[in-house]
């Protein structure tokens, strides 16, 4: 009897490690899942080749709801080239979209000027307010190398506004949160910029 229960015991702690041998590789795969898809993501506003750090592990978590319009930790991506400052990714929100938020990233290099703009997410009308997805029209590109001094404060808006950015046939809501996003970010950058480049780097593991 005394066997069996030992033969029991050896096939539960066996069954136990075996279990946490699958636990750790699915985990690890999945870590290593979520963190392509972000550099994917990231790699939309700023090309891998103008940066040399992790880019995906020197982050900033920021809470500023007078720039941001949200209570939400804004995250921050800094790429930088040795030790010189080259641009930062923030993933902002734009809480007045049609149907709600529209999650961004916003790249802006050193000088100020916008590297790119994609949308993350959104649940605006399909037809009419998701031309703000790259995959649907190249409306998102018309912030690249933009900056606060191009265009010039009033033509932040759209077209309808007495803005330079177009608005979609039908839908003006959704171009119009995406823009002051855009533009709060920039101002935030500006604000900030010292700051979000000076805080020390996250040690590397």
């Amino acid at each position: 009897m005394w066997r069996s229960a030992a033969l029991l015991g050896l096939v539960a702690v066996l069954g136990t490690a075996l279990l946490a041998v699958v636990h750790t590789m699915t985990r690890d795969r999945i870590t290593a899942q979520e963190r392509r898809v972000v550099l994917e993501q990231l790699h939309q506003v700023l090309p891998d080749s103008a940066y040399d750090n992790a880019l995906h592990e020197d982050v900033l978590r920021i809470t500023d709801e007078a720039f941001f319009q949200t209570q939400e930790p804004v995250t921050v991506y800094r790429a930088r080239l040795g030790t010189e400052p080259v641009a930062v990714i923030m993933q902002v929100v734009a809480p007045d979209g049609y149907n709600g938020d529209i999650k961004l990233l916003v790249g802006v290099y050193a000088d100020g000027s916008i590297s790119g703009v994609r949308v993350v997410s959104h649940r605006e009308t399909p037809g009419l307010g998701d031309p703000i997805e790259h995959q649907r029209s190249d409306w998102i590109l018309d912030f690249n190398g933009r900056s606060l001094g191009n265009p010039e404060p009033a033509g932040w808006a759209v077209r309808r506004d007495g803005g330079v950015f177009d608005q979609f046939t039908g839908a003006t809501i959704t171009p119009r949160a995406v823009v002051e996003a855009v533009e709060r970010a920039l101002r935030y950058f500006e604000a900030r910029h010292e700051y979000l480049f000076s805080y020390p780097e996250p040690e590397q593991t």
